[in-house]
């Protein structure tokens, strides 16, 4: 049996697709850390869903807390901006679990109606999200955060897990502004930033992401795209170099 669990805050815009799409698992475990909209109403819409609600943690501390609560020991992680193709359900649910074994997704990220296949972090973009609690968690990291794989084997699954992680310019406004503070928070000590450390990697960041990772083939999009990578890294490193400016 595997319990799903489902961070989310303000989700109201794309929860109910997700839970739509975990309708055949025994246990969605819907953890939320705050929300002011209707997600909770949504998610308790769903027979299936079980309500938490615990304040924010960083991402992997609050994965892992979600982990402790669920019902049972297979977990699979996903977001609520993501949605299971109906494929991907029954090929999960036909497996026969290993705990020596991880599972891995092929995530599809969508921009703007498009399948984006190029830019930094978007594609490939192969993510471990279904593991036995008792032999793996996810790291603590407060952003980025990853299920410890070592010593386990990696097993990929075949079909899709869809993936819109911004419907707006202020979703990657509002990503922007969490992601580089909690960065900011997690290296303070730990790296000197400055001004010009902050330009560089924001330049060095869009450079990736639009020529290396051809971000220019994915058109209007990946230009986009590449623009917020490379804001995103000059906050960070903006951020750790004046922490008092930080949020």
């Amino acid at each position: 049996m595997i319990s799903v669990t489902v961070l989310a805050k303000n989700s109201e815009k794309v929860l109910a697709a997700t839970l739509q799409s975990l309708t055949h698992f025994p246990e969605v475990l819907l953890f939320d850390t705050g929300s002011t909209d209707k997600t909770l109403e949504i998610g308790s819409a769903f027979p299936n869903v079980r309500l938490i609600q615990e304040p924010f943690q960083g991402f992997g501390k609050t994965h892992n807390r979600a982990s402790a609560l669920a019902k049972y020991d297979w977990i699979l992680s996903i977001d609520s901006d993501e949605v299971l193709s109906k494929e991907l359900s029954q090929e999960i649910l036909a497996l026969t679990l290993d705990q020596a074994t991880v599972y891995s997704l092929d995530r599809h990220n969508y921009f703007q109606g498009k399948h984006i296949q190029c830019c930094a972090g978007w594609h490939p973009d192969r993510i471990v999200r279904l593991y036995h609690r008792k032999k793996t968690h996810f790291s603590e990291d407060p952003v980025h955060e990853k299920i410890i794989v070592e010593p386990l084997q990696i097993t990929p699954l075949t079909h899709p897990l869809i993936h819109t992680p911004y419907r707006s310019i202020d979703d990657f406004l509002h990503k922007m502004q969490l992601y580089s503070t909690l960065f900011a928070e997690k290296k303070k000590g730990q790296i000197n930033s400055s001004l010009s450390k902050a330009i560089a990697h924001g330049l060095s960041a869009f450079f990736k992401s639009y020529i290396l990772k051809r971000g220019f083939l994915g058109g209007r999009q990946g230009f986009i795209i590449s623009l917020y990578n490379g804001h995103t890294a000059y906050y960070k490193y903006l951020k750790l170099a004046f922490p008092n400016s930080a949020p």
